[in-house]
């Protein structure tokens, strides 16, 4: 609910617009993972509460992905891929909801997962995602809803999401969605994108979910 996926395709027509070819991408980075169609068939929106499905996510999917990413790079080649939501958010989710023991290993060992170019955590106000649940504002699944209904699950989430996973990136950024409008955001992602080369520092905030872009051509 606080707009992550809005986000990226806004971003992937500020890139666009710059003559820069962009593309948006879901799921596994790897171009060919052996395990993507099994894990399709496990409800993503109940992981928090299924140590299996946490643990066949995390292992059998983003960790087995951050080693396949080396040999088989993403597709399309030659194209900025903006990714929408990675493993960041399932490691937090089976934190705040277990804690379970493949969300634990992954906190360990966070830089196992596959790198990008830059990370962007999306948080948005308990307010400004209630209203949005209310109106019934894009994909709502039992995650989108316990995030407004549950404080104290959403507060777990946000410090493993921020200060656990947060730490394998380089280069992170936290932008609030109920302050911004999506295009505003992703002018200031895409400058840091194409003009920084040195790595920066996590701002500091809440997240609820992830926008992630990796340069296809590394």
């Amino acid at each position: 609910m606080a707009g992550k996926s809005t986000l990226v395709r806004a971003l992937v027509a500020e890139l666009e617009g710059r003559g820069v070819p962009a593309v948006r991408h879901r799921g596994m980075l790897a171009g060919l993972h052996p395990l993507q169609p099994l894990l399709r068939q496990l409800s993503s929106a109940r992981q928090p509460d299924s140590w299996w499905t946490t643990t066949a996510y995390v292992v059998g999917g983003f960790l087995l992905d951050g080693l396949l990413v080396r040999l088989l790079p993403p597709r399309p080649r030659g194209r900025v891929i903006v990714q929408d939501g990675y493993g960041d958010r399932t490691v937090a989710f089976g934190m705040a909801g277990g804690p379970y023991l493949a969300a634990v290993l992954a906190l360990r060992w966070p830089r196992a997962f596959a790198r990008f170019d830059l990370a962007v955590y999306l948080h948005a106000s308990h307010e400004a995602r209630a209203a949005r649940l209310g109106q019934g504002r894009g994909h709502i699944d039992v995650r989108d809803e316990r995030t407004v209904r549950d404080t104290a699950f959403t507060e777990r989430f946000h410090a493993f999401h921020v200060h656990g996973m947060g730490r394998r990136h380089d280069r992170l950024v936290v932008l609030d969605s109920s302050l911004r409008g999506p295009a505003d955001m992703a002018r200031e992602i895409a400058d840091r994108l194409l003009t920084e080369r040195a790595p920066t520092g996590p701002c500091p905030g809440p997240s609820s979910s992830t926008a992630a872009t990796r340069r296809s051509e590394k």
